[in-house]
């Protein structure tokens, strides 16, 4: 198998042109609409010039929802502007009736990670729709920071924050619903889950690595796996300020 072969997918329908390789074991297939999907080798067989069929998802426009937390413009991106490896498949996948939700962080500047900014992202790897609500803690109340729908097998912009923004995130609320549209689907239930970020991470270098979403070094975290929420982790406020004079001091 190399670059350029065209390939059908034996576990679910679709295929595509052979477009690059991740490490020994995924092969990157690019579909007749520009998607790049990372498959298993052992999951897709090299074709003729025959034609094949290509399942979609969903061709109609999700629904509209009013955008709280960044601009508009940001939340309603369903593709980030800077160049990333997974780029969201529009065909579903077997694993993908599961809900499995992330949120991920990514430095501006990975090398000068005591100083730099940072953008987040929600990652939906599932089939379904999201509608999404992220709130950070105010003492015992509740501030919106994003409201948006996800697209099924996508990313999508949450905000830029710079680094003295970092503390406000150490308690968050994501709440999420999920929905097929126009066909039926096995109905989820509405989920709440409430993270508690290890800030010092934020002050770590070896914390940034690519993974299967972003070609860039990032921070992700669990949200939804396998149809539940997860737990987040509590550090208090004189760890993360012993992390960054830890930082200063190997500056």
């Amino acid at each position: 198998m190399k670059i350029g072969d065209q390939v059908r997918f034996l576990s679910e329908v679709g295929g595509g042109r052979v477009s690059g390789f991740q490490g020994k074991n995924i092969v990157l297939v690019e579909d007749e609409d520009g998607f790049e999907i990372p498959m298993l080798m052992q999951d897709v067989v090299v074709v003729g010039n025959e034609e094949y069929d290509i399942g979609k998802v969903n061709t109609a426009p999700s629904p509209s929802l009013p955008q709280g937390g960044g601009s508009e413009e940001a939340a309603q991106e369903s593709l980030p502007p800077r160049g990333k490896v997974w780029k969201g498949a529009p065909l579903e996948r077997r694993e993908g009736e599961r809900l499995n939700l992330y949120l991920s962080f990514l430095p501006d500047e990975v090398k000068e990670i005591s100083s730099t900014g940072f953008e987040s992202y929600l990652v939906n790897d599932s089939n379904y729709y999201m509608q999404v609500s992220l709130m950070s803690a105010e003492g015992a109340s509740w501030r919106l920071r994003f409201c948006g729908i996800i697209e099924p097998n996508s990313k999508l912009f949450v905000e830029a924050f710079d680094r003295s923004q970092v503390n406000d995130l150490e308690r968050l609320c994501i709440q999420t619903i999920a929905w097929k549209q126009d066909k039926p689907f096995s109905l989820k239930p509405a989920i709440t889950t409430e993270l508690r970020l290890n800030l010092t991470k934020f002050y770590k270098l070896h914390v940034f690595h690519p993974n299967e979403f972003f070609g860039e070094p990032n921070w992700t975290e669990d949200v939804i796996r396998d149809d539940k929420p997860v737990r987040g982790v509590f550090v208090d406020a004189e760890q993360v300020k012993e992390a960054l004079n830890s930082s200063a001091r190997q500056t």
